[in-house]
């Protein structure tokens, strides 16, 4: 397998902001920032945050006051969302607090977009109130966020102050072929959540490629593959040390969703078969093991789906095992 093909792939990072169990979110900022500094020095091209709610092990719930923290400790990686929930707020408020951003960290802000609430229906509900009735649209939403951005806007009666006349590259989020036909369609770049959806992922990246109109922000298609990485010294290391990640997915599938668990030895002893099977499902696309393991099914990937950019979200409970798990997956590029 030519492994070659990595050196031309810019990486990235998604950070959850995960609580690991026994800690705060006062730690895990902490943390994030040390291997966001680490990221930069390691040539990372992006730090981003996903938004998501009224869940006890993921405290990334301010996502755009995360991403100030993150881009005022560093000084060149570009730093966004992956993504902000836009029917949880009006355009003109992402807007304004990415304008603000931006303002704040010229030329280093990403506006990553999702459609999903980022958690379940009862707290969307109490996210907005009486608006969760009403009728969202997402693409329109997306239209007006590049109005606002745009010059053009000045003189019309709403502006985006800060915000109006900034560039903040807006992309498109999805797990779905939905997503893939809106960002076709806009010509904006698309991230994919493969992560925790590989379903979808070859028929959306086919539809995305196939279907793309350039536009004035991007002339061809780009895609961007999110993915689990637990990088070690050795396969079975890396392998114990996904036991924690496993152990979240399985909260996620049983509704027992906990702060990051501890590695354990016996992964088995803690799901059945079906459940085995649907952590597995959701976590296709991992890459695990040693450096060397890691290349060559990664390249594999890429070469497969043709991917831009690969990202990577890490779930690793010791703070110095996911910093070097971190090193050996961007050596992977070099």
């Amino acid at each position: 397998m030519d492994t070659s093909t990595l050196k031309h792939i810019p990486y990235s990072v998604l950070d959850l902001a995960t609580v690991l169990d026994g800690y705060t979110a006062a730690d895990t900022f902490k943390t994030s920032l040390e291997i966001a500094q680490q990221s930069e020095a390691l040539g990372y091209k992006r730090y981003w945050f996903a938004e998501h709610h009224n869940m006890a092990g993921v405290a990334s719930s301010a996502t755009a006051i995360l991403i100030g923290f993150i881009a005022g400790g560093t000084q060149s990686i570009r730093v966004g969302s992956g993504g902000i929930m836009l029917p949880n707020h009006s355009p003109l408020i992402v807007a304004e607090q990415f304008g603000t951003l931006a303002s704040l960290y010229p030329n280093r802000i990403d506006l990553g977009l999702g459609r999903a609430p980022g958690t379940d229906q009862v707290t969307a509900m109490a996210i907005r109130g009486e608006n969760f009735h009403a009728a969202h649209n997402f693409p329109k939403d997306i239209d007006r966020l590049h109005q606002l951005f745009s010059a053009d806007n000045a003189g019309s009666k709403v502006r985006a102050i800060p915000g109006e006349g900034l560039d903040i590259p807006i992309w498109v989020l999805g797990s779905s072929t939905d997503s893939a036909r809106l960002a076709a369609e806009k010509g904006l770049p698309y991230a994919f959540a493969s992560h925790f959806a590989p379903a979808l992922f070859e028929q959306a990246v086919s539809i995305y490629k196939n279907n793309f109109r350039p536009s004035e922000f991007l002339d061809k298609p780009y895609v961007m593959a999110c993915v689990n990485v637990v990088a070690a010294d050795t396969d079975d290391q890396a392998e114990l040390l996904s036991s924690s990640v496993k152990r979240m997915f399985l909260g996620v599938i049983t509704g027992r969703r906990e702060r990051l668990k501890p590695p354990v030895e016996n992964i088995n002893s803690y799901w059945d078969q079906l459940e085995k099977e649907a952590v597995e499902q959701m976590l296709y696309y991992s890459f695990i093991g040693s450096k060397e393991t890691i290349k060559l099914n990664l390249s594999a990937f890429v070469s497969k789906f043709g991917v831009d950019e690969i990202m990577s979200t890490s779930h690793i409970y010791d703070h110095e095992a996911k910093l070097y798990s971190n090193k050996l997956f961007a050596s992977i590029f070099e």
